[in-house]
């Protein structure tokens, strides 16, 4: 679990053994040389490690010649976001998304505010590799400033996607769990905006996780059960890096996250602004591709990874978009996966139709989806996918982005993790019980 983990996206790693100054540095310099000229910003979610790293990043950049904008801590998308609205080159933001307290990570933006696509970043990951760096002399070091509210113009953004009068007249009691991220800081400001009675958890910045940081339903139980006692519509968590969101209905009942794309597709499709065709990654509960097909609109699937779902949207004209990890993509706000566009919309959701949160849930279509994981060498993955397509001979194959068996009314998709050194197993059937099927007999064979 030490190793190193370098994608196109972005590094991740554990801070003091695999993800040192030495190796944040020469990574962003990397970056820092294949970019066109222009500022860089960074910013970071709130673990306790962030500001070293903010530190060895700030000044190796400087280093190549470059004038640094610091953001301190700010989500992810709202790096996305100011790079666009300040025409910076490029961002590096430090986080590890979900993962555990030892790891950190470095995820990279381009002059576009999205994260890098993967050609790009599998030159910027190349380049690293081979050590490439741009350092300056000492008289052309670059200046670093600070950026004094990165929110607003996110915010701003975000709350242009929805009804706000009609969402501050319901007058919403809310809960929003940040888990000491990142997400915090702007969440109880858009809330607050939206007219919402907030009770904020872990709304601190520290990196001191109350939970297991990813939102699953085991690790927001504690969660659940305050949304519950304390009378509120629903429960917003998030990730530490806030690009993720998961939802507890007003009973305390995890909803999950693959609802929380589903549910913004769904308004979506209800908006003449934003009515047309979708894309999911392979990986994604078949809810949104059957609320496209009543709709009467194309559904597109991409590789998983957000840069994936971001070019295949753009390709085919998509008007909405996202991953089934609770990341919602509008592309008004921006093409990277956006736990505030996900609050905003499904309170407008909410107001729009006058249903609660759990009536809303209840009438999407019926699926059920498995996922688990696996360590298991890459290595191995050729084999198992041989052994896989010979045990179910009757699946149509895709091999674009790890092996995805597919049916009419059930698939399965194994494929190595981008971020953690693991095999991940996700399957979606008209039964739990076909869908654990599905899962635990990939998982035999590992």
């Amino acid at each position: 679990m030490s190793k190193l983990i370098i994608s196109v996206s972005g590094l991740r790693g554990i801070v003091g053994e695999t993800l040192t100054p030495v190796v944040a540095g020469g990574y962003v310099a990397a970056f820092a040389a294949q970019l066109p000229a222009g500022t860089i910003i960074v910013g970071r979610d709130g673990r306790s490690s962030g500001p070293m790293l903010r530190d060895a990043i700030v000044a190796a950049l400087r280093a190549c010649g470059r004038n640094v904008i610091d953001a301190d801590v700010a989500s992810t998308p709202t790096i996305g976001v100011l790079v666009k609205h300040t025409g910076a080159a490029g961002a590096v933001q430090i986080s590890a998304s979900h993962n555990p307290p030892p790891y950190n990570g470095i995820k990279l933006f381009g002059g576009d505010g999205r994260v890098l696509d993967a050609d790009t970043g599998a030159k910027i990951r190349d380049a690293y590799l081979a050590g490439t760096a741009a350092w300056c002399p000492f008289d052309e070091i670059g200046d670093v400033s600070t950026e004094s509210d990165p929110h607003q113009a996110h915010l701003d953004a975000v709350l242009k996607t929805v009804a706000v009068d009609a969402i501050r007249a319901a007058k919403y009691r809310v809960l929003i769990d940040s888990n000491h991220g990142a997400g915090g800081l702007l969440g109880v400001r858009l809330l607050t905006a939206l007219g919402c009675d907030v009770t904020a958890l872990g709304a601190t910045p520290d990196g001191q996780f109350e939970h297991v940081p990813e939102p699953t339903a085991e690790n927001l139980a504690g969660v659940a059960e305050t949304v519950s006692k304390s009378g509120c519509a629903v429960g917003f968590c998030q990730d530490p890096d806030a690009d993720r969101l998961a939802l507890i209905d007003g009973e305390g009942r995890y909803i999950g996250e693959e609802y929380t794309l589903a549910l913004c597709v769904q308004r979506a499709l209800t908006d003449d602004a934003t009515r047309g065709p979708i894309v999911i990654n392979g990986a994604t509960s078949g809810m949104s591709e059957r609320l496209a097909e009543a709709a009467g609109v194309p559904a597109y699937r991409s590789a998983v990874g957000e840069a994936n779902v971001a070019d295949k949207m753009i390709a085919n004209g998509a008007t909405y978009g996202g991953e089934g990890n609770g990341g919602p993509i509008d592309p008004r706000v921006g093409y990277v996966r956006d736990s505030f566009v996900a609050m905003a919309q499904v309170l407008d959701l909410m107001a729009s139709t006058g249903k609660s949160l759990a009536e809303l849930a209840d009438a999407l279509p019926k699926l059920a989806i498995c996922k688990d994981k696996a360590a298991v060498s890459t290595d191995r993955l050729p084999e198992l996918f041989q052994q896989l397509c010979e045990k179910f001979s009757d699946a149509s194959v895709d091999q674009s982005d790890g092996l995805r068996l597919a049916w009419p009314d059930r698939w399965l998709l194994v494929r190595g993790s981008n971020t953690e050194p693991i095999v991940r197993m996700i399957a979606e059937a008209e039964s739990e019980s076909q869908a654990q099927s599905l899962c635990d007999a990939a998982k035999r064979l590992i």
